[in-house]
């Protein structure tokens, strides 16, 4: 295997093919800038003004969904590339069977992808969603997956090849009226357990990462345009970022539009 940017592009491709017989779809593009650490640069703990581009993508089929989003993100002389793809494939439709239970809406089977094209990074998550049905929440979801290295590792010279672990993730969107001004409340919290690496000596930590945005919808606001245009800011905390013994702890300043 030779993963690098050729093959984003195909999982790109595919992604699009399936969301042409889609049943609804959501994109959003996000613009973020904060002072985020670098856990791998000379001096530990060092920190950059970092700008992100994000294009994120959700979608609905006969059969299941999907949810994808990549990061184009700059910080000092480096620029990084970034993906995550998330095809689902529902249990109650697939069976023809609903659920009747009062607080789940659907268990679906998930096969999780994370790229990163410069690094020759490429993780498999295999694993099952609870999407719940939780008043206020339009979605409240728990995913729990393996989580598979198939990367390049040091010998292509990619980043360390790592152990297998499991993740387990949160992922929200609520609604906050607040008199005339609609705000929400939205984000994922994920944990990764620790894992071997391809260095003697080296321990993977296992970290949890919680990225929680506050949005106000100022289309609304200003031009009576309902969930188009937001502003706000982005909280994230990550203990052992990407591993490492760094935590952070920092706002973003953030912007979406949604289409």
């Amino acid at each position: 295997m030779n993963f690098n940017v050729y093959s984003l592009a195909i999982v790109m491709a595919a992604l699009s093919t399936s969301v042409s017989a889609s049943l609804w779809s959501i994109n959003e593009l996000h613009i973020q800038q904060g002072n985020l650490i670098q856990p791998f640069t000379q001096d530990a703990g060092t920190k950059e003004e970092t700008l992100i581009f994000t294009f994120q993508h959700a979608s609905g089929w006969e059969y299941g969904q999907h949810f994808l989003f990549v990061d184009y993100a700059s910080a000092g002389n480096e620029d990084t590339l970034y993906a995550e793809w998330y095809p689902t494939l529902s249990a109650s439709t697939f069976l023809a069977t609903p659920l009747s239970n009062d607080w789940i809406k659907d268990i679906s089977l998930v096969m999780g992808f994370n790229m990163a094209p410069e690094s020759d990074v490429l993780k498999y998550l295999p694993g099952i969603q609870l999407q719940f049905d939780v008043e206020g929440f339009h979605f409240l979801n728990l995913t729990l997956t393996a989580y598979i290295d198939d990367s390049e590792g040091l010998a292509e010279g990619g980043a360390p090849k790592h152990g297998d672990s499991w993740m387990v993730d949160v992922a929200w969107r609520y609604a906050l009226p607040l008199q005339s001004q609609q705000f929400y409340i939205e984000g994922h919290m994920e944990y990764i357990d620790e894992r071997a690496s391809e260095i003697a000596g080296v321990r993977v930590e296992s970290w949890l990462l919680a990225q929680v945005q506050v949005r106000w919808d100022v289309g609304k606001a200003l031009f009576d345009v309902n969930d188009r245009v937001y502003v706000g800011v982005e909280y994230q905390y990550w203990n052992n970022k990407l591993g490492t013994q760094q935590d952070e702890n920092t706002l973003q300043a953030l912007g979406v539009w949604r289409f």
